[in-house]
């Protein structure tokens, strides 16, 4: 059998077939990775477009919903669940939620409160004559010209304490001694204790660098320059020394009255936020520490609002918080308040619209093709159900069966849309909307079994917000013990606020009562910022 051996042309077409194959697998693999590349190059886009929104844009993310000429695209569900039975105690037209302008502040409400002083001009006496018959005038009254605010700047003064001294002048006589040798017949008037031993604070004093630093954001060092304009050298070292030891010696029975009263609440909020402990034991002065909010919810009892410190963001300082408490948990989207003992955790649908809001792409606002824009105006939806019950006056329980009405086919709507939508790329912006929202199903429906459960963590995020202000002036902490007790003054301060109290006088009145650790609870509450005893001594001067 003769082999006939193939030709040159047949040898260089397969060479040129083999070639060109390999060309296709190289292009389609420079295809991929072009691809891959350019879905990282919008992401990247992407992420600097929401960082310059973040930096330099509106903090805001209020949007309106009512376009000129735009139909509604998500009114369906709910004008048709509207069809069928009336709401609770409430009518059935639309509500249209507008913005008011604040009524204009009258001067009485300015004023109210505030003391009043009058100053009469008198007339000069040169002018005292009559032009018509040169008689002496003489006054008959005053007329109202105009008020003006005065200030008066605080003033620092020594107090220097001297304890009275008495003796027995009968005893003195027939004893026939000397008033140095009176002995045991003197009697020295009881002096009450200093706040701190040896030292010369003061509740007012230390009551004041609380509420600067604490309430108004102003840093020691600051305090210490100001101090030294009254002529006080007062270090920033002996402030913060002051401070430390009233919050351990005073602020820690009361914290801990509050901790206990928390845990028997049956809904809880809850947030956390980073903060940087310099002398850590075993950890690098950069290392994140984490400063926890726990408050009450919508339960409609006393606001109570507590910050706590600890080292990292590990779940069991959350479990070790809420020990013995049973009930409704808010929260955001962190994992590590899943399933812990006792707790119904609820997740807060304002970090799913602001996941959703982030998405937007620059100028798409009002495109409601966009998917982004779509999940806001879903999350607005459920936001509209809760402002409408808030302005009827809705109970819990109306509150709760107009959620089921309303809010069911909304959400079903929405986890409808959630599932179906494609085409889009997960590390994108909007893809993480769509997972956060899709991980945490779950949860985001629990807020329908109880009418004083949370639509979002809002009232947890107002309330920490004041520490997160206070951080960008003094930075971090020194030692764990100064975390600890800014973690009980931001709990008084903040329990002030909710409480509608004067906040230095609040301070003020604590450190004047002295609370010791043999205090009972019943004792103890008579101190809380909801009790009378509280309310006559820190109320507000326009309260009062």
């Amino acid at each position: 059998m003769t082999i006939v051996a193939a030709s040159g042309r047949d040898l260089q077409m397969r060479e040129l077939m083999d070639t060109m194959k390999e060309l296709k697998l190289t292009i389609e693999a420079l295809r991929k990775e072009l691809t891959t590349k350019d879905k990282l190059i919008e992401n990247q886009q992407e992420q600097i477009a929401y960082l310059q929104k973040k930096l330099f844009g509106t903090s805001s993310e209020k949007r309106s919903l009512v376009v000129e000429g735009q139909l509604g695209l998500f009114d369906e569900v709910e004008v048709e669940a509207a069809k069928d039975e009336p709401e609770p105690d409430a009518e059935e037209e639309v509500v249209t939620f507008t913005k008011s302008r604040k009524p204009k502040t009258l001067k009485e409400e300015l004023l109210k409160g505030v003391p009043v002083k009058e100053k009469v001009i008198p007339l000069p006496e040169a002018e005292r004559i009559c032009q018509e018959c040169g008689a002496e005038l003489k006054p008959c009254g005053k007329k109202f010209i105009r008020d003006e605010w005065t200030f008066e700047p605080a003033r620092l003064t020594v107090t220097r304490i001297y304890a009275e001294t008495y003796y027995c002048p009968e005893c003195k006589k027939e004893a026939g001694k000397k008033d140095s040798d009176t002995g045991n017949n003197l009697v020295t008037a009881k002096v009450p204790d200093a706040l701190i031993p040896h030292s010369m604070a003061t509740a007012a004093l230390v009551g004041h660098a609380m509420y600067q630093k604490y309430a108004n954001a102003v840093p020691l060092y600051r305090q210490e320059k100001d101090w030294a304009q009254y002529g006080a050298l007062l270090s920033r070292s002996r402030l913060a020394r002051w401070i430390n030891v009233c919050s351990d010696e005073y602020f820690v029975p009361v914290y801990e009255c509050l901790h206990r009263l928390l845990l028997q609440r049956e809904f809880l909020m809850a947030d956390e936020t980073r903060i940087q402990v310099l002398k850590e034991p075993g950890r690098e002065p950069e290392t994140d520490s984490f400063m926890w909010l726990f408050r009450s919810g919508e339960d409609g009892l006393p606001k109570i609002i507590l910050y706590g410190y600890t080292e990292t963001r590990a779940r069991y300082n959350a479990e070790a918080f809420l020990n013995g408490f049973s009930g409704y948990l808010m929260t955001d989207g962190y994992q590590g308040y899943n399933n812990l003992p006792g707790v119904k955790r609820t997740c807060c649908w304002a970090h799913v619209r602001r996941y959703f809001n982030d998405a937007v792409p620059q100028g798409k606002k009002l495109d409601y093709a966009h998917p982004a824009v779509q999940g806001v105006v879903y999350c607005d939806k459920l936001f509209e159900i809760e402002r409408y019950c808030k302005e009827r006056g809705f109970t819990y329980e109306q509150r709760q069966a107009y959620r089921l009405k309303k809010a069911t086919p909304i959400l079903s709507a929405f986890w409808s849309w959630l599932e179906e939508l494609t085409g889009y790329d997960k590390g994108s912006r909007l893809g993480k909307a769509i997972q956060y929202a899709l991980n945490r199903r779950l949860y985001l429906e629990t807020y329908l079994e109880d009418g004083r459960c949370s639509l979002s963590n809002n009232l947890s995020e107002n309330a920490i917000r004041p520490f997160t202000v206070g951080r960008k002036n003094w930075l971090f902490s020194d030692t764990p013990t100064g975390a600890h007790a800014s973690a009980r003054i931001y709990t008084m301060v903040e329990m002030a606020k909710a409480h509608s109290l004067n906040i230095e006088d609040y301070l003020v009145f604590l450190l004047n009562a002295r609370p010791r650790k043999d205090m009972s609870d019943a004792e103890l509450e008579q101190l809380m910022p909801w009790s009378d005893n509280a309310r006559a001594n820190c109320a507000p001067a326009f309260a009062q």
